[in-house]
């Protein structure tokens, strides 16, 4: 089983967190909340907002292709990087991770 490295973020996970054994076959937006990082969702992991967004520091040839519509919602991501993938898309396979939560999204008004 794979394990993600998420870098600290000042709201989520300030002081970053490794998580050991991640269950291949799991989108990356489900591991996160299922260990306590509660990474924005606005859309309930539909694949129609774009406040899950993470860039993907190591492992991003690993996981699933993104579909033409995460790529059309990614154009409208904060802060857009080349390794930028919707968290609530990207499944995990079998190699380890490094994540990183941008430091803003689109979701102005969060719900907690």
């Amino acid at each position: 089983m794979p394990k993600i490295t998420v870098l600290p973020h000042a709201e989520f996970c300030p002081e970053g967190k490794v998580i050991e054994n991640a269950a291949s076959g799991s989108t990356v937006c489900d591991v996160l909340l299922e260990n306590d990082i509660d990474i924005d969702h606005a859309c309930e992991k539909s694949c129609a907002c774009t406040t899950c967004h993470v860039i993907i520091r190591q492992g991003f040839d690993s996981l699933t292709e993104p579909t033409e519509l995460e790529e059309d919602l990614l154009d409208q991501a904060w802060g857009l990087e080349a390794d930028s993938r919707l968290s609530c898309q990207a499944v995990v396979a079998d190699a380890d991770l490094v994540v990183e939560i941008p430091k803003y999204t689109i979701n102005h008004a969060r719900e907690h």
